[in-house]
């Protein structure tokens, strides 16, 4: 939601016989059906009920110089839309987890859409071997190897737009030292075959997909970002697979670690060793999540304090939150662990993510929705005025109340 208007955006793919198969002109985006979809032979005839996107020519051009590319997104998010307004692209340094989904952005001369000459001017980048292009004034076009992978990077890059735009207003942009990027890589595990699952078990995962579900609608997590996991027993816990679609994911996905092995078949997600020792080190966590929403994350890529004394419920639930330095999730995840509480249950990691401890999977949610809520009414305070944060004399009230 909100990548486009009714009447703003399209996209392709290209089957095996070079066919082109394209979303269709002035009909409402909301509302299509695989039926409306025109496809458009290599002889450039056309099928279908109505007349193809009026961009089709510089999807057709793509296609011509990259072989390589089975799918073509383009539409008018705001926050990237603002970027090209001002000829500048996002900056991916500042979230280094999505480099490696991203790439580089190059820059597409202005033109009139569905020109001859836009087409032209689009496809010379591609050319250059770019698969994301910013157009002057008018949004963005990634073209990847399947309709998911564009998809993916699309919604990446307008999360990092949005992240980088609500930064500006809070202080100055913060990268990790040189030297220090994460690779994100599956972790290896000792798998092990296990029985049927319990009752505990087959509730836990019915929940984590629909909170997943949940963040995924509120933008809490990405198709390619969010890790959930919950604790099952004293020595095993469900966690979110490494790689897979967020949106998309099944009960049958989540992975069960258990006394540090995983269940054969499935790869847990990349922080499976913080999770374990969360649990290890807190026997009052039951949940943890990690999340990259947008208002928050402004505060990670920024030198601005994210200080949860703000109204009433965003210190009960958030109390102080830890600003953890970038990579320490990974690098370090037992002492990382230890350092969140029930008293400390929130921290932001640095250019990485927001992760919540919680005493259910409920809680941890909650604690990450209170969060962004927190981060979006701080953002918004920063346009009109200076916020005027709870005293400690009201601190102390709140603590001595619940």
């Amino acid at each position: 939601g909100g990548m486009t208007t009714v009447s703003g955006g399209n996209l392709s793919v290209r089957d095996g016989e070079g066919n082109i198969w394209i979303t269709p002109t002035s009909v409402d985006k909301g509302g299509l059906t695989r039926g409306d979809i025109c496809c458009v032979h290599p002889d450039g005839s056309v099928e279908g009920p109505y007349a193809p996107s009026v961009e089709l020519p510089f999807h057709s051009h793509i296609y011509r110089i990259r072989p390589d590319i089975g799918a073509i997104v383009h539409a008018h998010p705001p926050a990237l839309v603002g970027f090209s307004l001002a000829r500048l692209g996002p900056d991916v340094e500042l979230l280094p987890g999505l480099k490696g989904l991203c790439g580089g952005a190059s820059m597409a001369a202005y033109d009139v859409p569905g020109s001859k000459q836009l087409g032209e001017n689009i496809a010379k980048e591609f050319a250059k071997g770019y698969d994301t292009i910013l157009m002057e004034n008018h949004g963005l076009v990634i073209g990847k190897e399947d309709l998911q992978q564009a998809f993916r990077t699309f919604e990446a890059m307008e999360f990092l737009a949005r992240t980088q735009i609500g930064a500006s207003r809070l202080g100055k942009l913060i990268k990790p030292s040189c030297g220090t990027e994460q690779t994100l890589r599956p972790p290896f595990l000792e798998t092990v075959n296990r029985g049927p699952a319990g009752v505990r078990e087959r509730a836990l995962r019915r929940d984590l997909c629909a909170l997943l579900r949940r963040a995924y609608g509120q933008k809490l997590v990405s198709a390619d970002f969010g890790e959930f996991s919950a604790r099952v027993d004293g020595n095993s816990f469900l966690i979110t697979p490494f790689g897979a679609d967020r949106k998309l994911l099944e009960m049958e996905d989540l992975v069960l670690v258990r006394d540090g092995k995983c269940e054969s078949g499935k790869t847990p997600d990349c922080h499976v060793r913080f999770h374990q020792a969360l649990y290890e080190a807190n026997a009052d966590a039951q949940a943890l999540f990690l999340a990259r929403p947008s208002s928050a994350m402004a505060f990670a890529v920024s030198d601005a304090a994210f200080d949860a004394r703000t109204i009433p419920e965003s210190y009960i639930m958030l109390r102080f939150p830890l600003r953890l330095p970038y990579g320490s999730l990974l690098a370090e995840p037992e002492r990382t662990a230890r350092r969140l509480s029930l008293k400390t249950p929130v921290a932001l990691v640095e250019n990485d993510c927001l992760c919540a401890m919680g005493t259910t999977p409920l809680n941890a949610f909650d604690r990450i929705e209170v969060a962004e809520f927190s981060a979006a009414s701080l953002l918004n305070c920063a346009a009109v005025g200076e916020a005027v944060k709870i005293s400690d004399e009201e601190v102390r009230q709140i603590e001595k109340d619940f």
